[in-house]
């Protein structure tokens, strides 16, 4: 009995780090991509500024000076 629990105990602490492994994989293939974008932006001469008044208008209700 005692060795079908620690079994099962096993296949769950697999399921649970297969589970845990592919966020990890996903968040890492995410990370590589926003800062390769952020290389090609800032190769081809786009700086934060310019980024950033693109940005700000679809951040709602941020604009600057505005303290709330």
């Amino acid at each position: 009995m005692e060795l079908v629990i620690v079994i099962g105990i096993l296949l769950i602490a697999l399921w649970v780090f297969t589970g845990l492994l592919k966020v990890v994989r996903a968040t890492m293939r995410i990370a590589i991509l926003i800062a390769l974008v952020l290389l090609v932006v800032f190769i081809v001469s786009v700086g934060p500024q310019t980024l950033w008044e693109q940005i700000q208008p679809w951040l709602p209700g941020f604009a600057p000076g505005n303290s709330q």
